[in-house]
């Protein structure tokens, strides 16, 4: 399956206009510091990309900004879907067979090899497991915890479901303190409709949205 597309994202310009008329700026977010800034790279797991060419679409531009902020001193955070915390509420909610199905979704072995094989990883990569939606939900998952003592105040939200996993740790991340970009075309979805609601509810809420070219602008100074 070699097949990808790409969203076509776009955030509404009455909603742009909206964001100037209030705070005197299209972006919230003009400006990165490289070495405080992670790419957090979310569920991109064979369970997931095997089935969507707009996961597999995202894997180039994911891998592009991995390697500026690399290269910038930044970091990149691979999370993977791990076993629910609550079991019982997860087969109440989504029956037996689906919830057996997402419980195993993140694969076994050491993190690093449940990766999709597409995107690049490095050895100073960190890896993390969430049993849940959100990988910053406090007291659910280490990544808060392990970006703040490497002093990040600034994630990119990467990753999929848009709508769902992404979403859910971009609100999260935004609600514990840490500056939020949600990469337009990083993030996969089932659809453009449910895709675009995602970067509308970020950007007028909880955090910035640009494309990856932009981000990697940033990065680099080039914006």
């Amino acid at each position: 399956m070699s097949d990808t597309k790409l969203h076509d994202w776009r955030i509404e310009e009455r909603e742009y206009r909206r964001q100037e008329e209030r705070r005197g700026r299209r972006h919230a977010y003009e400006t990165l510091a490289p070495a405080r800034t992670a790419l957090v790279v979310v569920d991109m797991v064979p369970f997931f990309v095997a089935e969507s060419a707009y996961c597999r679409g995202i894997v180039p531009n994911i891998n592009a900004i991995a390697a500026s902020l690399r290269a910038a001193g930044g970091f990149v955070a691979w999370v993977v879907p791990g076993a629910p915390r609550h079991p019982d509420h997860h087969r109440g909610f989504y029956g037996e067979k689906i919830a057996a199905l997402y419980a195993g979704s993140g694969g076994t072995g050491p993190l690093p090899s449940r990766i999709w094989p597409g995107l690049a990883q490095d050895a100073n990569d960190l890896f993390v497991e969430k049993p849940g939606p959100s990988a910053f939900l406090p007291g659910y998952c280490e990544l808060p915890e392990m970006l703040r003592s490497r002093g990040i105040d600034t994630v990119l939200i990467t990753g999929t479901v848009t709508n769902v996993c992404c979403e859910s740790s971009a609100r999260d991340a935004s609600s514990t303190g840490f500056r939020v970009i949600m990469v337009a075309d990083g993030n996969a979805a089932i659809r453009d409709e449910t895709h675009n609601a995602t970067l509308h509810t970020v950007y007028r809420s909880f955090g910035d949205v640009r494309p990856s070219a932009e981000v990697i602008g940033l990065i680099e100074k080039r914006v």
